[in-house]
C-alpha cells in the first residue's frame, strides 16, 4: 500500500508557484492497478517520484507498506561508471536477489550485445532506458511505478518483450501509471484518476476519468 496523508507539493518556477498537490489524501491498494491522467507539465513525474520516495513532500506524510519499484525509466538507479552487467549485479545485491539471475535477465532483455559490458556513460538515451526498464522487470515488487509508458526510443521488439513481461509481473503485483494519453493506460489499468490543479479526482473506470480529462482539455 501507498498512502498519502494531506500531502502538499509545489515548486517555484521563477515566475510563480506551481502547485503539484494541495493537501491530497488517497491510497493505492494492492490488487487494483491505477492510472493517473494529467497533461504534460502538471507534475506527473513529480507525483510518481514521490510515491517511490525519491522526492519528499512539502507537507503531509507518505506511508509505504509494500515493496515499491523505482519509476520505469529512472536512470538514477544506475552508476554511469559501471557497465550494464555491473549495474545489474549491484542492483541484485541491493534488493537481495541472485546477481547471476539479474545479470542474465537484463543481458537477454536489453539485447545490446557488447555494450552490456561497457560503462553506461557510453550508452545512448535509448540504451539507458532499456537497462533501467530491464532492471526494474528483473526484480520482484508489489507495486510497479510507470511514468508515461514504455520508452519511446526503444525498438518495437524490445517494447513487445518488455510489455509481455510486465503483464506477467502484474498477475501478482499492482501498477501505478501516470500519462497524458488515456490509450497508454488502457491495457494495464482498472481504475483511474485525473490530476487537476493540485487535486486528484478518482473514478471507478478509465472511461469515466477519460471523459473528465478530455472535457478539461477542451477548455484549457
Amino acid at each position: 500500500m501507498i498512502e498519502f496523508r494531506n500531502v502538499s507539493k509545489s515548486f517555484w518556477t521563477g515566475e510563480r508557484r506551481k502547485v503539484i498537490l494541495d493537501r491530497a489524501s488517497f491510497r493505492v491498494t494492492l490488487g487494483k492497478s491505477l492510472g493517473i491522467l494529467a497533461p504534460n507539465g502538471t507534475g506527473k513525474s513529480t507525483l510518481i517520484s514521490m510515491m517511490a520516495g525519491l522526492i519528499k513532500p512539502d507537507e503531509g506524510q507518505i506511508l509505504r507498506t509494500s515493496r515499491i519499484s523505482f519509476p520505469m525509466g529512472f536512470t538514477g538507479v544506475m552508476d554511469t561508471g559501471l557497465s550494464g552487467a555491473e549495474n545489474a549485479r549491484f542492483a541484485a545485491r541491493f534488493y537481495g536477489v541472485d546477481p547471476d539471475y539479474v545479470e542474465a535477465f537484463c543481458r537477454w532483455l536489453c539485447d545490446i550485445d557488447e555494450y552490456f559490458d561497457q560503462p553506461t556513460s557510453t550508452y545512448s538515451s535509448g540504451m539507458s532506458g532499456r537497462l533501467s526498464l530491464s532492471l526494474m522487470l528483473s526484480l520482484e515488487f508489489d507495486i510497479f511505478l510507470v511514468d508515461e509508458g514504455m520508452p519511446t526510443t526503444a525498438s518495437a521488439e524490445f517494447v513487445q518483450k518488455a510489455g509481455a513481461i510486465l503483464r506477467q509481473r502484474l498477475e501478482h503485483a499492482t501498477l501505478v501509471m501516470v500519462s497524458h494519453n488515456p490509450q497508454q493506460l488502457r491495457r494495464f489499468c482498472e481504475s483511474a484518476a485525473v490530476l487537476r490543479n493540485g487535486r486528484l479526482y478518482f473514478f471507478d473506470t478509465l472511461e469515466e476519468a477519460s471523459q473528465m480529462y478530455e472535457y478539461d482539455r477542451r477548455f484549457d
